[in-house]
């Protein structure tokens, strides 16, 4: 084997692990590795991706990587993915990707007031959809900058299980302090709704979502193993909220019987929850590393999908919107669709429900554990079947398109 196809594989395989270290779901990184050994000469090369490793072979050459689940940095997606363009393209040599590649790799991460500004400004909007009062939202400015600006900071030096639980407690120690702040000017906060509009930043949009996508392309170990992370992850910010539970109870007795979320009826209307839908979800797009130039675009996915769900009352039909929705804005900005479902289906994760069933769980009242168990499992079972159905879809008009425009082309 010579170097050049050796150095080809081995781009090929950094190019897949910034992908699937990123957020990018399995098939996405096939194709990018296939793309770039084909545009250099390799002969017949073969990949196993795994949510967590990559095994790379061709021409003689064999390596394996294992790659830890991290957070999310969807720009470095989109880097990849027009890299990935480009040398289809014939636009780099080998010297010239390995250079852009390393420049990807040490892409710096956002500003922090950019990510503190962004975390709060989606706490509020989604404290809206959670049936938030605009006195509650006001809190959630507060305890949303508070939340984020340890996101931001602390977040980073410890492990992702512990900073799930970490945060958790932390969020809901700040909705308590809220809580008991404006109580004692006699302004009644909603505090289950605040809770859950703060936690929300903390839900694993991405590996959610992917799980989703990798069990939709058949790929189900990775569907699994994403999917399992993500549920450990809800898991960790629940204990964190209910450990400040046991915490409160203990000096004021009475937070432990918080009972079922309420809507407040003035934020309830539907242009409100459109413009808290697009808010949030263009917020959180900062949140999930999405370039600057997509946030607008990811607020209206997030609404129009938000939107599907108010007048139609069914998670798989706005999930099939957002999912056809996502395809559109990714031919239309030559971007991964990625970037858009991930940010988009966000307001339909069952963040709040998963909290509430191991809640209730927790805390001996199993047949509210049972109830909002079974309608977080209805909401997963809801997403999963409006992302295979919007994208078979989506593919199938595109093959229809492609169909017209070359039999238009043989016409002429």
């Amino acid at each position: 084997m010579n170097n050049d196809k050796e150095k080809a594989l081995q781009l090929a395989t950094e190019a897949g692990h910034i992908l699937l270290e990123n957020g990018a779901e399995i098939s996405r990184v096939e194709e990018t590795m296939i793309h770039i050994c084909d545009a250099y000469g390799v002969e017949d090369p073969g990949y196993f991706v795994l949510s967590n490793g990559i095994i790379a072979t061709g021409d003689g050459y064999a390596d394996a990587k294992f790659i830890p689940i991290k957070g999310m940095q969807l720009s470095k997606i989109v880097e990849v993915n027009q890299v990935s363009r480009d040398v289809t393209n014939g636009k780099y040599t080998l010297d010239e990707l390995e250079s852009r590649l390393k420049d990807i790799r040490n892409d710096k991460s956002k500003p922090w007031w950019e990510m503190i500004t962004c975390i709060t400004i989606g706490i509020m909007g989604f404290s809206i959809i959670f049936g938030c009062s605009f006195t509650d939202m006001f809190s959630s400015l507060f305890t949303g900058m508070l939340l984020g600006t340890f996101i931001t900071f602390a977040g980073k030096h410890i492990s992702r299980f512990a900073n799930s639980l970490i945060c958790g407690f932390v969020g809901a120690l700040l909705c308590i302090v809220a809580y008991r702040i404006f109580g004692s000017f006699g302004i009644h906060l909603n505090l289950p709704n605040i809770i859950i509009g703060n936690i929300i930043a903390l839900v694993p949009g991405v590996p959610f979502t992917n799980g989703m996508r990798d069990l939709a392309n058949e790929d189900y170990i990775a569907g699994c193993t994403r999917l399992l992370d993500a549920f450990i992850v809800f898991f960790c910010i629940a204990v964190g909220v209910i450990i400040v539970f046991y915490i409160d109870d203990k000096f004021f007795g009475d937070v432990e019987s918080l009972g079922m979320p309420e809507y407040d009826k003035t934020t309830s209307v539907w242009y409100i929850q459109l413009i808290a839908a697009f808010v949030g979800t263009l917020g959180f797009s900062a949140l999930f590393g999405a370039p600057r130039h997509y946030y607008i675009a990811c607020g209206i996915v997030g609404m129009i999908g938000w939107a599907a769900y108010i007048f139609t009352n069914s998670v798989l039909i706005a999930s099939l919107i957002i999912a056809v929705v996502s395809h559109i804005c990714a031919v239309i900005q030559h971007c991964p669709v990625t970037v858009f479902l991930i940010c988009g289906i966000i307001p339909l994760v069952p963040g709040g429900g998963l909290f509430w069933t191991l809640y209730y769980m927790i805390t001996n009242h199993l047949r509210y554990a049972f109830e909002a168990g079974t309608d977080a499992i209805k909401v997963t079972i809801g997403i999963a079947g409006g992302i295979i159905i919007g994208a078979a879809i989506f593919d199938r008009l595109l093959k229809k398109l492609k169909m017209k425009s070359t039999k238009n082309h043989h016409l002429s």
